[in-house]
């Protein structure tokens, strides 16, 4: 399968695999530092967004910990209803980020493992969807892949679609929308190897 008709599926793969994703997603909050960083420039009293929240662990059970109010959007209802059992103070939205219009703006917004599913044209339209999502002054908080480039994982044994553009084109789209780069670590050998991009809103 080509990797733009494998990007098609991404939906499909996680609704089968639900369950057995929750279950083998690991709770061990190497994502701890950048949450923590993400959370001290997101303005207090805003609600935050986990967009892409899968089934609520560890990130939106770390973001309820630390007192925000969480909204979390999947596009994918069998992980919603995982995360609708297990945290009903929080607001549970199934959505597209491709199509995102929730009608309010957030604090602070987490796309972790989820944004990098979308093709490379997807992310370069979603940016300024996301950018509108946020208030003045609020945090973004991604991860990408560590340069331009298609790649395919897999979820459970399925195969799943990942992209990346280049740091630079995030930076000049960033900067389109209304947002600064706070920092970007490709491949932080903290965090499991994951490529970490930190933004905020200009005010």
């Amino acid at each position: 399968m080509i990797l733009r008709e494998l990007a098609k599926t991404t939906r499909s793969v996680y609704e089968r695999n639900a369950a057995g994703f929750d279950k083998h997603r690991g709770r061990l909050l190497i994502e701890r530092p950048w949450l923590d960083r993400f959370l001290a420039i997101t303005p207090a009293g805003e609600a935050v967004l986990d967009l892409g929240c899968g089934a609520g662990e560890p990130i939106a059970r770390y973001l309820i910990e630390a007192g925000r109010e969480v909204w979390g959007a999947d596009f994918a209802e069998p992980m919603l209803a995982i995360a609708r059992g297990r945290f009903p103070q929080a607001t549970w939205v199934l959505a597209d980020m491709r199509e995102l219009d929730l009608g309010q703006t957030f604090g602070g917004i987490v796309g972790w493992d989820s944004f990098f599913h979308l093709t490379q044209d997807e992310q370069r339209a979603v940016i300024p969807r996301i950018a509108r999502h946020l208030a003045p002054g609020g945090a973004l908080l991604l991860t990408v892949g560590p340069s331009d480039g298609e790649v395919a994982g897999t979820v459970e044994g399925d195969p799943v679609y990942h992209s990346s553009l280049a740091p630079e084109e995030y930076a000049r789209l960033l900067d389109a929308a209304g947002l600064t780069v706070v920092d970007f670590v490709p491949e932080d050998p903290a965090c499991d190897y994951h490529s970490v991009l930190l933004a905020a809103a200009r005010a």
